[in-house]
């Protein structure tokens, strides 16, 4: 089968090739893709920036999003039938989403919302689950609490705005000049200009922060939160408790408490917790999401679409940093 994969770790690396078809275990589910998306997490991967927590081997195909159809079924597989239209965001130490075909175990699937396309369906799994277990699972983000959702018109942020106003919250978050008025559609209560307002002297008295970005935005949300808030991290430092819960070895667990030291020190200064999020598969949850779908709670947001044969210029164009929602990838 075709599919985009890398040889080693480096920021161009990447092409097209034939690599043998996936095998299909007992639990798993063999699909043919019809599309798939791009996300942050494919050139963090292709660079190696997550190398010490996920030990690759090689070639890998890339890729953390799909939507297809099942071909066929592992024996022990109770759950779905060849012909099953279905999404998902395949565990993370078996992605390869850029291909023409992958074996997902079922407990990673769920059915394709039904008033999604294929090229919608792929949108949504890894971005919005992150903002579910985010704000449902992780913050218990309730009805009347305060959000701050960094980069509001990226992918976990059109979702996580989305998701917030659902939950009752209310919700700032921070984009460009450009995008002010479109944050403000998804449902943004605030939205501040980060290329005109500095957001830590806007906003105080938040009980949670979403973080997707760099070292300075992240020490600076400490401040916009009241005692007890959290700080929730996409972007990192990993955390020891991380690390563990990852089963992740004692000398790992070390390196990740010295490189979170310095966040999680002004975080105790302030009375605020922090965690960091790296997220995880889940059928179950994406099932919950597909309802908010399909209930028009949640639509996706897609920038643009890309052909498979254009996969690098696909990755180019989503690590320049300004895509609105999500960049696509069409196989069929």
């Amino acid at each position: 089968m075709k599919a985009f994969l890398i040889d080693r770790y480096g920021k161009q690396n990447g092409m097209l090739g034939e690599v043998p078809d996936p095998a299909v275990g007992v639990h798993d589910v063999l699909i043919q893709v019809h599309a798939t998306s791009v996300n942050p997490l494919d050139s963090k991967i292709r660079t190696g920036e997550f190398k010490l927590i996920l030990p690759y081997t090689f070639p890998l195909v890339l890729g953390n999003d799909l939507a297809g159809v099942v071909v066929r079924t592992g024996s022990a597989v109770t759950r779905f039938n060849p012909g099953d239209e279905v999404y998902a965001r395949p565990p993370e130490d078996r992605i390869g989403t850029f291909a023409e075909l992958i074996a997902v175990n079922e407990n990673a699937l769920a059915l394709k919302p039904s008033n999604l396309d294929m090229a919608e369906a792929a949108s949504v799994p890894l971005a919005a689950l992150t903002a579910w277990q985010a704000l449902v699972e992780t913050a218990q983000l309730k009805k009347g609490q305060k959000v701050l959702i960094h980069a509001g018109s990226g992918g976990v942020g059109t979702f996580a705005i989305q998701l917030a106003k659902h939950l009752g919250a209310f919700v700032a978050t921070t984009t460009s000049t450009a995008n002010v008025e479109w944050v403000k559609a998804l449902g943004a209560d605030v939205v501040i200009d980060y290329k005109k307002h500095d957001f830590a002297s806007e906003l105080h008295d938040f009980d949670l922060v979403l973080n997707s970005q760099g070292k300075d935005v992240l020490m600076k949300s400490v401040e916009v939160l009241k005692p007890g808030g959290q700080l929730i991290s996409l972007s990192g430092p990993p955390t020891a408790a991380f690390a563990q819960a990852q089963g992740l070895s004692w000398m790992l667990r070390q390196v990740m408490r010295l490189l979170s030291s310095g966040i999680r020190r002004k975080a105790r200064k302030h009375g605020v917790n922090y965690a960091f999020l790296f997220m995880r598969a889940s059928g179950v949850q994406l099932q919950k999401i597909s309802s908010l779908i399909e209930a028009g709670v949640i639509k996706p947001v897609i920038d643009r679409s890309f052909p498979f044969e254009s996969t690098a210029e696909a990755l180019r164009y989503v690590e320049q940093g300004r895509s609105k929602g999500k960049v696509i990838i069409t196989l069929q």
